[in-house]
């Protein structure tokens, strides 16, 4: 079996990325956590460092290993969490897991609207991008996940809240911030911002653009919306955006506009099968339908706010 000490000085020295670092967090002397690393190495059976010089250099077997590592002390932190929450007498704690965007979004405020009527709550928050949510939620404890859908994972109920529709971002001062909606046409040739392969959005685009016999113009590229939507606020050029993530990106130079090509998205609520749901997930469920509902009034108010209205 292997040692929690030992996991822990790997943990520690990956994410210091020497072993003096590792042992100043973990308080303990250098040969100390040395000796951590040479018995996990022998555990585990394979190599988990290469040597160079007197320093050691993760494999990349051992970058494979950390992140089980990783979600297993961070399990086991919460398990201890839930302990004390248990022994202290308190109930309302909870585990939420959420999309990046989400939890600035809709978690964050709804959070703060439900602590003011349980001053009690504690909460852990875990942000997964939605291509990991459906394998986290078979690997992680939850009372209740936030994500835009699908989801098709047997162990969770699924429960929509939120449906909208995808808008289209640029820059104030680009040409098609005239426009009162934007049409696919309107995209072709002109420089694009794009999310990942992977992405819903992405794939949406590619689709709109492949129907028409058009290939899109993308320039740039980001690995989630936020950052495709600060990319179209600097005018390097036009994105397709989930409206939530388009309103909590902050930029004050970006415009929206709805995208006349009907790109629906929604979002939903998870829950583990099987499981009573606490009521202070409850009561966090009820408060991010309220604010998902006022993002898009808040939506329809900019946009007509953009054009003058």
């Amino acid at each position: 079996m292997l040692n929690v000490r030992e996991l822990e000085a790997f943990r520690a020295f990956i994410e210091c990325g020497s072993v003096t670092q590792a042992a100043e967090r973990l308080n303990r002397t250098q040969p100390q956590v040395g000796r951590l690393l040479n018995a996990l190495e022998e555990s585990v059976g394979f190599r988990l460092f290469n040597r160079i010089g007197k320093r050691l250099q993760a494999t990349p077997e051992g970058w494979r290993f950390y992140e089980e590592v990783d979600r297993a002390m961070r399990e086991l932190q919460s398990l201890s969490r839930s302990a004390e929450q248990i022994r202290s007498g308190a109930s309302d704690h909870l585990r939420i897991l959420v999309a990046p965007h989400v939890t600035n979004a809709l978690v964050s405020p709804a959070l703060a609207a439900v602590q003011q009527t349980m001053p009690d709550l504690t909460a852990e928050v875990a942000s997964r991008v939605r291509l990991d949510i459906e394998t986290w939620i078979t690997q992680e404890q939850f009372d209740i996940g936030v994500s835009i859908l699908p989801i098709d994972n047997p162990t969770v109920e699924v429960e929509p809240f939120l449906k909208t529709r995808a808008v289209v971002v640029m820059a104030q001062d680009h040409a098609l911030a005239n426009r009162e909606a934007v049409a696919v046409s309107d995209l072709f040739d002109i420089a694009l911002v794009a999310t990942h392969s992977r992405s819903l959005l992405r794939q949406h685009l590619e689709r709109l653009f492949r129907e028409r016999g058009q290939k899109p113009n993308i320039r740039f590229e980001a690995t989630n919306g936020l950052i495709a939507c600060e990319l179209a606020a600097q005018g390097l050029g036009v994105a397709l955006a989930d409206p939530i993530v388009a309103l909590s990106t902050g930029a004050r130079n970006l415009a929206i506009r709805p995208f006349v090509a009907k790109v629906e998205m929604e979002y939903g609520f998870l829950y583990p099968i099987g499981r009573a749901r606490p009521p202070a997930a409850q009561a966090l469920a009820e408060e991010i339908r309220t604010v998902g509902h006022d993002i898009i009034i808040e939506l329809g108010v900019q946009q007509a706010v953009d054009r003058g209205g």
